[in-house]
């Protein structure tokens, strides 16, 4: 919850927005860093592992996001803490883009000749908090016919959203969801109650066998829907009943169901499926629900459009925590490897999204995309690492000022 803003407790302030992270569902094994946020200059030597990066993904997520940085005023700050400046440095390296690269020595070389890198801190603290999310797909109808008859309901017609960045400055990218009862906002029914009485308020979009694909729909903030005649659209975010979140792989460890060590997306949608009794108990004890609005599939290689408004980009889309980084930003992370077996993470990515679980200055999310790969990749991630800005060198220059760079052996 926002600091700051003790009477909105009693209201239960949440924020879930698109491409909300599979470490939702567990307990936090790493308390996200505390601490001011602080930046320090750095060459490029100083990166862990770049000169063997490949940022030409992120190259064209970056393409992306300037499409966005364009319609900007000059003036206009780019959000966040502050640290980014205005939109003018970055609409000028925009305007630099190339048209086309010819692989990574030559997109790495681009990233090097317009921004210089700067590490984020928490206070003394470099490590932060890495975790993974995922584009699912759950059959559906646009019919009522058995077994497909659990409804995907969208935004519901009395729901009101409440932008309390409107109303002090320091709630900025806070949002709050319920109804009107009288000249009250009170949060909308909760999960159990949605499940056994269902919404007259709110308009199905179409029908589903699986309640535990929805739920974990539900979990990720967005998705796809594949209909009996193999047409597929995606299932966007389009808000919540304003309940607070409550992660399941906690639920189930107080049931003494799954210990700490066993908890990962694959154990507890394993426990689910072999537990149909039971699992709707433990689902409920999750009293958030998100509403959804169905979209057309478009580029079916990239992601749902994330919170700065343009599709992610599996493996260069990042969700930051938008009241501390600005959208549209590349930055590297360097990290433990996303799974066993795999190489450690380092990676430049650009940030293209929020998410409820997303709080501090070194803790981020990678979104890895659709199908079975993504889904391994986001449901093991739990990463520790470091986080690095990159920064248009004007900026750069003048932080770099301020503060001697360091530099270390690569």
């Amino acid at each position: 919850m926002t600091r700051g803003a003790p009477l909105l407790y009693a209201a239960v302030l949440t924020l879930l927005l698109a491409g909300i992270a599979v470490w939702l569902l567990l307990p936090s094994p790493v308390a996200p860093p505390a601490g001011r946020l602080r930046l320090v200059p750095l060459h490029y030597n100083a990166l862990p592992g770049w000169y063997g990066s490949d940022p030409s993904a992120a190259l064209a997520a970056l393409r992306r996001s300037c499409s966005v940085l364009r319609r900007e005023p000059a003036s206009a700050p780019m959000g966040g803490a502050g640290y980014a400046g205005t939109v003018a440095p970055w609409q000028t390296a925009c305007a630099a883009l190339p048209v086309r690269t010819s692989g990574p020595d030559a997109a790495r070389a681009w990233f090097e000749r317009h921004f210089a890198p700067a590490e984020i801190e928490a206070g003394v603290r470099r490590q932060g908090l890495f975790t993974g999310y995922y584009e699912p797909q759950i059959a559906g109808r646009q019919v009522r016919t058995p077994p497909f008859t659990i409804p995907v309901y969208g935004r519901p017609r009395d729901l009101v959203s409440v932008d309390l960045g409107r109303f002090r400055s320091r709630w900025h990218g806070q949002l709050l969801f319920g109804r009107m009862a009288g000249d009250q906002l009170v949060p909308y029914p909760s999960r159990s109650t949605i499940e056994a009485k269902g919404l007259a308020q709110a308009p199905v979009l179409f029908w589903t066998n699986d309640p535990i694909g929805l739920f974990f729909l539900q979990i990720q903030g967005s998705g796809r829907v594949r209909f009996g005649d193999g047409s597929v659209r995606r299932v966007d975010y389009a808000g919540q009943n304003g309940r607070a979140y409550t992660a399941i792989g906690r639920t189930l460890v107080q049931m003494k169901a799954l210990t700490p060590d066993q908890l990962s997306l694959q154990s507890i949608r394993d426990w689910l499926v072999h537990h149909p009794r039971q699992a709707p108990q433990v689902m409920n004890s999750d009293a958030a629900y998100v509403f959804f609005r169905l979209a057309p599939l478009n580029h079916p290689d990239l992601g749902p459009r994330g919170t700065e408004g343009v599709p992610l980009t599996p493996g260069a889309s990042l969700a930051v925590d938008g009241r501390l980084h600005p959208l549209g930003v590349p930055f590297y992370v360097a990290a433990a490897p996303p799974r066993k077996g795999a190489l450690p993470l380092r990676q430049l990515l650009i940030a293209q999204d929020t998410g409820g679980a997303i709080k501090g200055p070194v803790r981020a999310d990678v979104f890895w995309g659709f199908g079975a790969r993504a889904r391994n990749l986001a449901g093991g991630m739990k990463s520790e690492g470091r986080l690095f800005v990159l920064l248009p060198r004007p900026l750069w220059s003048h932080l770099s000022g301020m503060a001697p760079a360091q530099e270390r052996p690569r």
